[in-house]
């Protein structure tokens, strides 16, 4: 029996993830109810334009232009408009109401994520987020509170869709970027100008949210390294597939200490790797997305599923909206975030990682072991050399065209093994480097 007043449910936003948590509300409204201890009633939904056709069939009466009025009238505001204002502003206003927040704005978060978070705690509201990284996977809930208690090491992840839809079509079907990413557009992965995705500003947003969880401390998105998958070729593709490897832009989350100063610190940081074929992660295809946590008492744990789309964000939506119903009815202030720790955010040169690095060199006596010097310079131990013939003149006794290089290093510090690829970029046995990958998760 349900003894509580009715909730009431405000709606910013109606775009396809928007039009879908309305439908679901309206839908599942008696369901939802027994859930919770309480009717959650849909009171209005805030837009721009109350005559703008939408993508399902909403009651006309619910809309509104009028969002601070409808803010100041809920005990739950729901956030789904993107951007970071006027989004920022009514998120404010409805934690300074007394209403908490439930939002999937990544943008947002990673930017003003810490100001929300310290204005909820002043009036013991809450603001709910599982759906700003990676659509359906509940990741957020375990950082935050299942894994409160340990103490994560680092988190792999795969954390935008259109980006690996690409990568993979080109792994899988040997497709050019150009053409991968054409293919994407079509089929609606990938926006009319998909700059935030294929350069990594997505995926940078995502990696500032989920260290801030992690390792609770304040990660500005300013410090996340981002580089994005525009200059990945197939033959780049191709040369990994021969290696054992698969390349995803992935989005890494770490502990780690700076080897120059001994300074303990927090890594955030988003480029395309090289993944072992065996390794979880390289079995994320199309447009999925998957978090790998490699936590100290818990050990491995991988999070897969659907990392966008409308009724799929909308489910990580309805399961915030709830737990933000139930804490209404059960009383109590919400639960601050720890962001206390105060580690120092290291830059990429204090990363350890691996090369794969890629030269088309000329194809005569004592270059190899010229190049092999330069590595041993800088201290950079080398794993494994392959070397093929790129092309020779016809018509010579003796070879005069190019090899090709592809050397593997051990783990060795980012600033050490990116002084070594400039060096060898200098030499003039070196035609050009041709790829520089690191690889991760081996």
């Amino acid at each position: 029996m349900i003894a509580y007043r009715n909730l009431r449910v405000a709606l910013l936003g109606a775009g396809s993830v928007g039009a879908q948590v309305a439908t679901l509300l309206t839908e599942h409204h008696d369901e939802l109810a027994s859930r919770v201890g309480a009717g959650l009633d849909l009171i209005g939904i805030a837009v721009r334009d109350v005559d703008a056709p939408r993508t399902a069939p909403i009651d006309p009466a619910l809309f509104t232009t009028d969002a601070m009025g409808l803010i100041e009238s809920a005990d739950i505001v729901i956030e789904l408009m993107g951007g970071i204002e006027p989004a920022r502003s009514y998120i404010l206003h409805a934690l300074n109401s007394g209403a908490d927040v439930v939002t999937g704005n990544k943008a947002l978060l990673a930017a003003h994520g810490p100001e929300l978070q310290a204005a909820a705690e002043q009036v013991g509201a809450q603001v709910y987020y599982e759906a700003a990284v990676a659509g359906a996977i509940p990741i957020i809930r375990p950082l935050r509170e299942s894994l409160a208690g340990d103490r994560v090491k680092r988190i792999l992840g795969i954390v935008n869709g259109t980006t690996n839809f690409i990568l993979d079509k080109m792994d899988v079907e040997g497709d050019t970027f150009e053409n991968a990413l054409a293919v994407a557009t079509e089929l609606g992965y990938a926006e009319a100008d998909p700059t935030a995705d294929i350069e990594g500003y997505d995926a940078a947003q995502k990696a500032a949210i989920l260290a801030r969880l992690a390792f609770h401390t304040e990660v500005p998105v300013e410090a996340v390294h981002r580089e994005g998958i525009t200059q990945i070729t197939a033959a780049q593709v191709s040369q990994a597939q021969k290696a054992g490897y698969v390349v995803k832009l992935l989005a890494i989350c770490e502990r780690i200490t700076d080897p120059a100063s001994g300074v303990d610190g927090v890594s955030a940081r988003v480029y395309p790797a090289l993944i072992p074929r065996r390794h979880p992660l390289a079995t994320v295809h199309g447009g999925k997305n998957a978090v790998f946590v490699e936590a100290e008492a818990a050990g491995d744990l991988m999070f897969y599923g659907a990392g966008a789309g409308g009724i799929e964000t909308a489910s990580a939506v309805l399961g915030d909206v709830v737990s933000a119903a139930r804490r209404h009815v059960a009383g109590g202030p919400g639960v601050a975030e720890t962001t206390h720790a105060n580690l120092t955010i290291l830059p990429i040169d204090s990363v350890s990682t691996r090369y794969q690095i890629t030269l088309e060199v000329s194809d005569a006596p004592g270059v190899l072991a010229r190049i092999a010097s330069l590595f041993s310079e800088h201290g950079v131990s080398v794993e494994a050399v392959q070397q093929s013939i790129a092309s020779v003149e016809s018509g010579t006794s003796e070879s005069s065209g190019t090899a090709t290089l592809v050397i593997v290093t051990h783990v060795a510090s980012e600033r050490a093994l990116s002084r070594t690829v400039a060096d060898i970029a200098d030499q003039q046995v070196v035609v050009r480097v041709e790829s520089v990958l690191r690889v991760e998760g081996a």
